[in-house]
Order: structure tokens, then sequence, then C-alpha cells
């Protein structure tokens, strides 16, 4: 074990010290970035390819792309094959971005103007995705699939529309293929290069409030209920968002142990805020940690299994519910179907494990776990 290991389990263990505990043993999937385009399609990968940029060096553009009937398909069966202590089978808190950018549009002003459309949109242009929101539907139906708000886009809008209108080479290369960028750097996405990181202007609060009001407002259309928790692209939000997400109805905050607060200074893009599970803001707001992982795509060689239960373990041995971490790039198979094949087998058997590790073991999504807290 090297020291930078052991230093990051110390931290781990004491990241679970304070907060609210449990004598339940409750398990939530937090899975984000549904609803979002990444990588176009294959076509799109070869097309990068071909033009010397190292997309299958990133492990997003080698994999992500737009959710497909298939995709849900297969992930519903494997939720479905193990029930918890109560007979419910295991759930994913699907964290959704409900659009993307209208590209057409975009084009059509010159990229003088941005414009959104709603996630459902997209879909209708994409092969095999004809069944995905009805899919959406059957997924919550069933007790397996529960949407949350990711954001309305995972896009930071004002840097991207900058790299636009300044003629950036690869910006444009990405926008040719309805995507908002290309990362080839490495096996390591980059929120800020890739434009990822939505919240991230530390001098743009009021837009960032607007965009989180259409937002919410569109996700309440289009799923028939108000979110109640949010988790923000790349971990970047203000404090000063906070009072507006609890107006639209926000009670939960999901995050990491570190929310990335973006300040205006020479030498940093952000300052870190430290939370714990259980912690609330002046606006009655409850914060989830995630405490565990399970991001198959990640580390090809790694025993993902045996780690997230160690994860688990620990998590339960601190009376904490396990939060887990795992991106829907895990699910995907349009661009590499041997990426969703491999998460799945593992994914099957981290669940059928866990339960018969710990019987008592409960299912809970995001929201739930919320409720569940606040009611305690």
């Amino acid at each position: 074990m090297t020291i930078q290991t052991l230093k990051n389990n110390i931290v781990h263990r004491f990241s679970l010290m304070p907060g609210w505990r449990t004598k339940r043993k409750i398990v939530v999937f937090e899975s984000d970035d549904w609803g979002m385009i990444r990588m176009a399609s294959k076509k799109a990968f070869n097309y990068f390819k071909e033009k010397g940029l190292a997309v299958d060096k990133c492990i997003y553009n080698s994999n992500d792309t737009l959710e497909s009937n298939e995709d849900l398909e297969l992930l519903f069966e494997v939720l479905e094959s193990v029930k918890d202590k109560n007979n419910k089978p295991a759930i994913i808190t699907a964290n959704n971005l409900v659009a993307n950018p209208d590209f057409a549009k975009i084009k059509a002003s010159d990229f003088s103007q941005y414009f959104f459309e709603p996630f459902t949109a997209t879909l209708d242009r994409y092969k095999g995705r004809d069944r995905v929101w009805e899919l959406y539907l059957e997924g919550q139906k069933r007790k397996l699939f529960r949407p949350q708000f990711h954001g309305r886009e995972h896009l930071n809008i004002s840097n991207w529309m900058h790299a636009l209108r300044t003629g950036d080479k690869y910006t444009h290369l990405a926008f040719e293929q309805n995507m908002f960028s290309v990362h080839g750097e490495g096996n390591v996405s980059s929120c800020k290069k890739e434009f990822l990181d939505a919240f991230g202007n530390a001098n743009e609060i009021q837009e960032q409030k607007n965009i989180l009001k259409d937002g919410l407002t569109l996700f309440k259309q289009l799923h028939g209920y108000a979110s109640s928790s949010f988790i923000a692209p790349c971990y970047y939000w203000s404090p000063e968002l906070n009072e507006s997400l609890a107006n639209y109805g926000i009670k939960y905050l999901q995050g990491s142990r570190v929310q990335r607060n973006p300040v205006v200074h020479p030498k940093k893009k952000f300052e870190k805020i430290y939370h714990y599970t259980g912690q609330k803001n002046r606006f009655g707001q409850t914060y989830l940690m995630r405490n565990a992982s399970f991001e198959v795509v990640e580390h090809a060689n790694k025993d993902w299994v045996d780690s997230c239960l160690k994860d688990i373990s620990l998590a339960f041995k601190y009376k904490k519910p396990a939060i887990i971490s795992v991106h829907r790039v895990n699910f995907i198979g349009g661009i590499n179907p041997d990426n969703r094949s491999r998460s799945l087998k593992l994914f099957k058997e981290l669940l059928h494990k866990a339960t018969k590790y710990w019987p008592d073991l409960e299912f809970k999504s995001s929201d739930q776990l919320g409720n569940i807290i606040t009611e305690n």
C-alpha cells in the first residue's frame, strides 16, 4: 500500500465520522449524466480518430453516448434480478440532464444566440432511442429507475459559446458532429476543457439561477413530479444557488465530500467546501455524501466488486448509508458493447453478493434516503 493510498483511506474514514447515523443497511446507487449527449455516435468516434484526435484514450469519449433502448432494457434486467429485505429490486437514482443544445438553431443564428431542446427531442433524432422515454416511465413504475435533477445541460454555456464565436478549431469539429466538445489528451475527462462545468463561472450567478429555474420547470413538465434532489455537474456550484434550488423544491444536495465553489482568483478556479451526510444548510437542505464507488469503466484491472463491497462494509461499520457513485457511462454500449457487458456482469455480481452478505440490506433512491433522514 502506497503512502497516498494510506492517506486516502484515513481521510475517507474520518469523513464517515460526522453526521447522520442509522442501524439500517441502506444502499443508494447515484448515477449521473442520463439524457446528456457525449460522443454522438460510433461514426463520430471514428471521424475524430481519422482527424488524429486521441478519443480512444479517453474513457468517456470511448464509451459514453446517449442511452439506447437496449442499454435500459439490459440494465433493468440486472436491477430486477435481486431483491432486498423488503422484496424490493435494486434501484438507480438516474440524475437527469433535461436538455441539450439545439445545434441547428445555434448555427442558424451564426453562433450569436444559444438555444436548447428537451432531451426527449434529442432522443427522437437518434437510432435505437425510440423507446427510451417509454422505458424511463416503465422503469419508474417498476421501481428500478428514479430520475432526479442533474441540471438543464451538462454545459458551461458562456465558455462554449465564446469558443464557437472565436472559431476554436476543436470546438467547431465537435459541433459539426452535434457535440459540445471532444477531449483527446488522455484518459481523464476534463470538466473545464470540455465545457462540462455547467455552474463553474463565479461571475454568472444570476444567469445560473435562470438556468436552474428553466431546468427544474422542464424536469417537472417531463417527469410529472418535482425533483427533490440535485447533483451539480462536476460538483461545481456556488452556495449562492442553494436558495433558488430550495425555492423550486430541492431538499437534498447530492455530492462528493468536496463541493467546488467557483471563485474569481488569479491562481485557483474554485475553493473547497466540505460536507457530510445529514448536514443541513440555512435553507434546510440536507447533504448526501457519496462514500463508495463502482466506476468499472475507470480501471480495467481493478476488482470493482471487492472494492465496492469494502466501501459498503466500511459505511455500515460507521452506521452510514452506502451512497455509491456509478455514472451512466458504465451501462452504455452504443459505441463499445463490451463496456456495457462487462459492467453489467460485475454489477449483477455486486448486487447478489451484497444481498447475501447483508440480508437486511435495503435499496433506496437518493430522495427516499433524504426523506428517511429528515423524518428521523
